[in-house]
């Protein structure tokens, strides 16, 4: 199992939360994501991932991925 975690901004309550974890989870591999606002965290895990593909679906959910913890 493959984990990463990304800093994320914009995201402030339960509806960013929402649409990240429904985006990223679109992606294939990806199996589990969970979002911690007060680090602006979210983690990823899956069999394989492909960070571009990871890193696209947030920005298609309208946050920004500003690094990689």
């Amino acid at each position: 199992m493959t984990e990463i975690r990304y800093i994320v901004t914009g995201m402030s309550c339960g509806h960013c939360v929402a649409s990240i974890t429904e985006e990223v989870c679109e992606v294939s591999g990806v199996s589990e994501v969970s979002v911690d606002l007060p680090s602006n965290e979210v983690t990823v895990r899956g069999a394989t991932l492909d960070d571009e593909q990871v890193r696209a679906a947030i920005t298609e959910a309208g946050y920004s991925v500003t690094g990689v913890v």
